[in-house]
């Protein structure tokens, strides 16, 4: 365990804000977290990789982050391998991992930033997948009294983007290990247009390999622009909004998302509101995907969310429907 005060956090997010915490404890085993429960310094914060964060200023209580490493296989079954996980293992690494062994489930997420235990509380998703679909068991620690807990997938609430860690229990419990299950024959998910099209031989390896050229497409390297990737959530209306956006404009994209209900870009509704490329101050979304916004170069996060409300507005105004942010605002 290693304890940080005033600890700068500038190349620890990737929208680069230049803010410091308090206190960020990096943590390596449950044994840490135990002992630290009950006497943390309020507000807690359990950061991954800093990803799908952004810093309104310094961060005044204490930051958690995991160095939890490991996978080992926890089980298997005649079609199914179960892969226990430490919290703090890079994402994609464990994406190239699971494609090495042959276990299909998560290769339609490669290249997604971050660490396992926040693409857990995230549910991250790309291209018809979601964390959510092969996670077994999320093992945490309690930040109030120390105790471990085991969750069901069915106990950690899943939906778009959310989970039960990032709302009613939000800050009590850190991650500590994911178990996932993952399938040992072979199962592509194709259904998205832009990567059937790039996959010829759906085997695991080509789809990793067509997800990141995709990826790498339309995303900006936050070394070079600060951004976490998709700043909007793709709204989920009713049929009837639907069809009064398509009276409007016949070629809107849609996506089936349960009975009555359909997903709608919203990069295409941020790109029909004229915003695709544009600046606000040191603020931009970016000009290969309208989703995206950057810092290009000094921005703060007043900045940025000043260009995400101003987006927000002029999308309600045109379409009558109010985007929410993917990232997380702290």
């Amino acid at each position: 365990m290693k304890i940080t005060e005033n600890c700068p956090l500038k190349g620890r997010n990737t929208f680069g804000m230049d803010v410091t915490a308090r206190c960020l404890i990096d943590y390596s085993c449950p044994e840490d977290l135990q002992a630290l429960a009950g006497e943390l310094q309020q507000p807690v914060l359990v950061m991954g990789g800093g990803s799908n964060l952004l810093f309104m200023d310094d961060f005044k209580g204490t930051i958690l982050h995991s160095l939890i490493e490991g996978i080992e296989i926890a089980g298997e079954s005649d079609d199914s391998v179960y892969v226990r996980v430490g919290s703090g293992v890079t994402w994609d690494d464990f994406v190239a991992y699971a494609v090495l062994k042959g276990w299909w489930g998560i290769e339609n997420l490669s290249a997604i930033p971050g660490d396992v235990g926040a693409g857990a509380v995230q549910n991250i998703g790309a291209y018809g997948v979601e964390i959510k679909d092969v996670i077994e068991t999320v093992q945490t620690v309690s930040l109030e009294d120390g105790t471990c807990r085991d969750f069901s997938m069915e106990e950690c609430e899943y939906a778009y983007r959310q989970s039960i860690f990032k709302n009613s229990l939000k800050g009590r419990y850190a991650v500590t290990y994911v178990i996932f299950r993952l399938g040992l024959k072979p199962c592509p998910k194709l259904g998205y247009g832009a990567l059937r099209q790039a996959v010829e031989d759906p085997t695991l390896k080509n789809i990793r390999s067509a997800v990141i050229a995709i990826r790498n497409s339309k995303l900006p390297d936050p070394q070079v622009l600060g951004n976490a990737g998709s700043f909007f959530m793709n709204p989920v209306v009713p049929e009837s909004d639907f069809e009064r956006i398509r009276e409007m404009y016949p070629d809107v994209p849609s996506y089936p998302a349960g009975e009555g209900m359909v997903k709608v870009p919203a990069g295409w509704m941020i790109e029909k509101a004229g915003w695709k490329g544009r600046s606000l101050g040191p603020a931009r979304c970016y000009e290969k995907q309208a989703l995206v916004l950057v810092n290009t170069g000094g921005a703060t996060g007043a900045d940025i969310r000043r260009l995400a409300d101003t987006i927000t507005a002029d999308v309600r105004n045109l379409f009558g429907i109010t985007l929410s942010t993917e990232v997380n605002y702290i």
